[in-house]
């Protein structure tokens, strides 16, 4: 296996931010970003740096107890042990993804044992990696997926779920699950990683797992060697654990407002764009309707009130429920992560580049509620390049940038490099000569009449556009002559950028590890620990 680090500039959507925050230590982006973050991403000032909590006892009861039932493996329960001692916290999480989610997921799983064992090794201090399930959020639509491959297309699965609105950790597939679970094994080729999702998603006793069910024994299997401390915070144990962040958050809703407004303008202010609006009457927390169970956002009014699914509460009441139920009021993507830090002793957050974003914003929650920030990690961001694909790529001389693109476009791109040579040098001589005789012209009819010149740029922007449309035709030709070159852009688009996306947020985990087997979870704890401080291509 190699791997080969290619700059994030390369990978299509970053963010202005995330870019500046990957910088940050280089010099570039320094003064604007770097009062925002509570560490530089590969510097090691966060190693041992948490603050411990209170309740390490009481966390690691309720950890044992989730994590029996989770199925999970020697190492996590070791893992656990050390928490109740002492231990710092490496965490990441990502929501109840069906059957584990895309790539990305492995990802950031990854980077956490990676990271808690550099930790570790460098302080003495102990540090475990912890996964947090987010189970509280309600956009069903979004976990009722899994994308796999077949040898021309994504194939993305559904189970066609319903839950009125409600957490979707809570929700308990019926029969449509098997279908989808038959899906499945055939596009895994009935790997044994097939027979893990029966065991972790199918029905057993005449009884059928949630979601966060689900997911956490997955998670637990594929990381059982690691020891992954698998954590569904949703339970009304740990919400009255962290109830002082959530009461916080009640009392002082005004103020965390106004500070994320002001955050937001800074953020604007220095060319970047609020990660999560707030407008007037925002809140950092959701409410559970205790009738019909739909998850709501709480927003406040003018004189005070607050308001959700039609009903409104005094902040007396809101604090009562809190107290009573616990588990009926949730934080928001703003408040979760220092309700997170709230319950865990944690040294540094595992976050992809929106995640990372988040925490420009919500440092000012962190410093309201916690008086500190946590440190947030870049998760490893990769492509990985099977032994097949690879091959392609190194006959066609593509990189991994080349082929983040349409299959139209690469085609295209192979079908100008297989022109005859001769016909290269002759389209390359008549452009150069075009755009040296047209720039020539423009300016010589510029110094006559301004307007003159003007209409000449536009008639020769035309000009341009049609020599590059008799490059493209050549291109094309080619192409039609050799349908390998259609082919082999069609198998490396849509291994290495499916449907037009990183195929670390499309294809799911598991069709890696139907291919490479338990082996590749080490692997990947390999790549992540070798910090490469951008995009990495793994060859398999």
């Amino acid at each position: 296996m190699s791997v080969e680090c290619y700059p994030m500039t390369v990978v299509p959507g970053v963010s202005a931010l995330f870019r500046d925050y990957l910088a940050m230590g280089t010099g570039a982006g320094d003064a604007a970003v770097r009062q925002w973050f509570g560490a530089e991403p590969f510097s090691k000032t966060w190693m041992g740096s948490a603050s411990a909590v209170g309740h390490a006892d009481e966390l690691a009861d309720l950890l044992e107890r989730q994590n029996t039932a989770f199925g999970a493996g020697v190492a996590a329960f070791d893992n656990i042990r050390k928490l109740r001692a002492g231990a710092q916290a490496v965490v990441t999480g990502q929501q109840v993804v069906l059957f584990g989610g895309p790539l990305m997921v492995l990802l950031k799983a990854a980077t956490a044992i990676a990271r808690a064992k550099t930790a570790t090794a460098e302080t003495g201090v102990n540090h475990v990696p912890v996964f947090w399930m987010a189970t509280e959020d309600h956009d069903l639509d979004e976990v009722d997926q899994v994308a796999l491959l077949t040898k021309t297309s994504v194939e993305t699965l559904r189970a066609g779920l319903k839950a009125n609105n409600a957490p979707v950790g809570g929700v308990v597939p019926g029969a449509e699950m098997d279908a989808v679970l038959e899906q499945a094994a055939e596009l895994l080729g009935h790997a044994p990683v097939s027979e893990w999702l029966r065991e972790c998603y199918g029905e057993a006793g005449g009884a059928r797992p949630s979601l966060a069910l689900a997911f956490g024994r997955l998670m637990a299997r594929i990381f059982a060697e690691q020891g992954l401390v698998v954590m569904d915070a949703s339970t009304r144990e740990f919400h009255a654990l962290g109830a002082k962040t959530l009461r916080y958050a009640i009392e002082h809703a005004e103020e965390l407002q106004q500070a994320l407004i002001g955050r937001s303008d800074e953020l604007v202010l220095a060319g970047y764009h609020a990660q999560v609006m707030v407008g007037e009457g925002a809140s950092l927390l959701f409410l559970v309707d205790d009738a019909t169970g739909e998850r709501q956002a709480l927003k406040r009014a003018a004189d005070g009130a607050w308001k959700a699914n039609g009903r409104s509460y005094s902040t007396a009441e809101l604090l009562a429920i809190l107290d009573a139920a616990p588990e009926r009021i949730s934080p928001n993507a703003l408040l979760r992560p220092v309700f997170q830090d709230t319950l865990l002793p944690t040294a540094a957050y595992v976050g992809g580049p929106a995640e990372v974003a988040y925490f420009a914003q919500n440092q000012v929650v962190y410093r309201a509620v916690l008086g500190r920030v946590t440190a947030v990690l870049p998760r490893l961001s990769a492509t990985l390049l099977e032994p097949a694909v690879a091959s392609v790529m190194d006959k066609d001389e593509v990189q991994l940038p080349d082929a983040m693109t349409t299959a139209e476009e690469l085609a295209l791109r192979l079908g100008a490099r297989a022109m005859p040579i001769e016909l290269k040098r002759r389209i390359s001589a008549a452009g150069s000569a075009l755009d040296e005789e047209l720039s020539a012209l423009v300016e010589y009819l510029k110094s006559m009449d301004a307007s003159l010149g003007q209409s000449a740029e536009v008639a020769g922007s035309k000009m341009l556009y049609q020599m590059n449309r008799v490059r493209r035709m050549a291109a094309t030709h080619e192409v039609q002559k050799s349908a390998s070159l259609k082919k082999h852009a069609d198998a490396m688009t849509l291994n290495v950028y499916p449907d037009g996306h990183l195929q670390e947020r499309v294809v799911a985990g598991v069709w890696f590890l139907a291919r490479y087997g338990e082996g590749l979870v080490e692997r990947l704890v390999g790549v992540a620990a070798n910090q490469c401080p951008s995009h990495v291509a793994v060859r398999l």
